[in-house]
């Protein structure tokens, strides 16, 4: 088993947790974390869109989650475990990257989301990212 990836694992599930909590719990989840001002009046609208757009978002971290706790031992084995593990690590990185520039940006705003919903979205991001990077060079060989 390996440790990096069960955290990386582990993370990708609370994040997917979280976005849990903005579907079920709304407009204020979602201006709690960030996610602009646009996205919570549609949720107190009672817009589909919010809830389809981070439905999406929950579907795609649990998926990496598992392909994280897969690639750790901790569940079977799942099919394209090294490109999507590559693919998950470079998402998270170059999110990461990205959103640094566009927290040091004024273009920022216009994108709905705050200078600190980037850079701590960066930071997070990134920090997933270095995650699974470490994880998966110790278990490159047994993928």
């Amino acid at each position: 088993m390996n440790f990096y990836l069960i955290t990386a694992g582990a993370l990708s599930a609370l994040a997917s947790l979280l976005h849990i909590g903005c579907i079920v719990f709304g407009a204020s989840w979602y201006r709690f974390f960030g996610a602009g001002e646009h996205m919570a009046k549609l949720a107190e609208q009672g817009s589909l869109q919010p809830t389809l757009i981070t439905a999406g978002i929950v579907l795609v971290l649990a998926i990496w989650s598992l392909y994280a706790f897969s690639a750790a031992g901790l569940i079977i084995k799942l099919p394209l475990m090294r490109l999507a593990l590559i693919t998950i690590t470079a998402v998270y990185l170059l999110r990461g990257i990205a959103g640094i520039f566009l927290a040091a940006s004024p273009e920022a705003a216009p994108l709905g989301n705050s200078t600190n919903f980037w850079f701590w979205s960066s930071a997070i991001c990134l920090t997933f990212g270095l995650v699974h990077i470490v994880g998966l060079k110790q278990q490159w060989a047994n993928l």
